[in-house]
């Protein structure tokens, strides 16, 4: 078995929407970038050298040539892809490989057969999926050794407990899973497709329907100052090769730098007629126009805990899928508890966890706290934890699995490439329940 030796270990949390990684035992990880990867086809791969000078690209043998961490260059014809699908489950391994690699060689610039790595890994993955990812780690890349660590695990572990009820606001959607004595209950997990992106794909499209603002991309437009030096013309630029995926992504960085700017939760339940004279903030797009946000800044929000709100923004089949047929978060987090053992119950409405970069809007966790409360049993103490730094929060995976790695305890239960060469892929439900 591997025992651990002097070298660190390398801890990568592949998000949905940002890949985080780094070196067990620090506080934070070294590299942070976007889990989306651009394409090119063969044919179109002298283009995109030209154009993008010394770029970092990877060469998946299956025709196509990949950019990772390359979204701010734009290039004619570039699609963009995500390793995951719908149901947030790893399945473009071509993606998945264009970006570990990018991550050992580019990011931390590791060997990594000298380096044991710790990955984590979404609480519903399939058999299949787990035994594809360990696999394609000691096949490619050849590390001493691998341990694959539930989410929730590693987000309940960077707040020092082993029982607790962890809520993910990721990008993709939220997963609520309940974690006791340090292992997920697979049976109680639920999710939703609202996330930071849905949230961040309304306020686009709100925009673009309701208020007929066009929100044009970085690339689309050209600013020159006039001799006052305080404003500006605005001249377009014409790009008719970009492709329709990069546009949307660049459009989607817009949304969601206002989604964090101006939108907020409010303290109680969201209703129209109270809300009809709040004040609106001002809001200033890349192209200078300036936009009224008005009570969409509560109302969007709220769509996290009253999904069927999407209806009053006419989008039609312009809606996020699976939005209007979504649970909100206080019914997804009654739901789990329900499907767990009575006795763990009280511990559990006791010692919940808020965690990822879909959960950083103010007043979020005392709504939640308020709604479960007024929910729960009479004689149950609501307890809902989260933490007050953003980095913390958006981060709280990766820095449990910085924590795990480099525990002493920890050292005797890493699965090794010995043991996978003896045993196969599948060893690994048992050694990394």
């Amino acid at each position: 078995m591997y025992g651990g030796d002097e070298v660190s270990a390398i801890v990568v949390d592949l998000g949905s929407s940002t890949v985080k990684a780094g070196y067990a035992g620090e506080d934070t990880p070294k590299a942070v970038f976007p889990s989306t990867v651009g394409w090119l086809a063969k044919d179109q791969e002298s283009a995109g050298k030209k154009d993008g000078g010394d770029v970092e690209m990877k060469d998946a043998g299956d025709g196509k040539t990949y950019f990772v961490n390359d979204m701010s260059y734009r290039r004619d014809h570039m699609e963009l892809a995500s390793p995951f699908n719908d149901e947030g489950l790893l399945e473009d391994w071509d993606v998945v490989e264009a970006i570990w690699a990018h991550t050992l060689r580019k990011r931390l610039v590791v060997e990594p057969n000298e380096h044991p790595i710790l990955m984590g890994e979404p609480v519903h993955t399939t058999r299949e999926g787990r035994e594809k990812m360990v696999e394609l780690l000691f096949e490619k890349h050849n590390p001493p050794a691998v341990f694959l660590a539930k989410n929730p695990v590693l987000t309940s572990f960077a707040s020092g407990r082993a029982t607790s009820m962890v809520i993910d606001c990721g990008g993709s959607g939220t997963t609520v899973a309940a974690v006791h004595d340090g292992y997920a209950l697979q049976k109680a997990v639920t999710r939703s497709p609202l996330g930071g992106d849905a949230i961040t794909d309304v306020i686009l499209k709100h925009l673009e329907k309701k208020k007929k603002t066009p929100v044009k991309p970085r690339y689309e437009f050209k600013r020159t100052a006039r001799a006052d030096g305080e404003t500006f013309d605005v001249t377009d630029v014409k790009c008719p090769d970009v492709a329709a995926s990069y546009r949307l992504f660049k459009q989607r960085e817009i949304a969601a730098d206002l989604k964090e700017t101006v939108c907020r939760l409010s303290d109680t339940a969201y209703s129209e007629a109270e809300n009809q004279n709040m004040p609106s903030m001002q809001y200033e797009l890349p192209d200078g126009n300036v936009i009224d946000v008005g009570v969409e800044r509560y109302k969007i929000p709220e769509l996290l805990f009253q999904p069927d709100l999407i209806n009053g923004f006419g989008l039609g089949a312009d809606a996020p899928a699976g939005v209007k047929d979504a649970k909100g978060l206080s019914q997804l987090v009654l739901d789990n508890i329900n499907r767990c053992d009575v006795d763990v119950r009280k511990d559990l409405f006791g010692g919940m966890l808020l965690a990822g970069g879909g959960s950083l809007f103010p007043q979020l966790r005392e709504r939640l706290e308020a709604e479960l409360h007024d929910a729960a049993p009479t004689n149950v103490r609501v307890k809902v934890t989260a933490s007050q730094n953003a980095v913390e929060r958006k981060f709280a995976t990766w820095i449990g699995g910085s924590i795990l790695a480099s525990l002493g305890s920890f050292q005797q239960m890493w699965m090794s490439k010995q043991e996978y060469e003896e045993h196969g892929a599948n060893l690994v439900h048992r050694k990394c329940p």
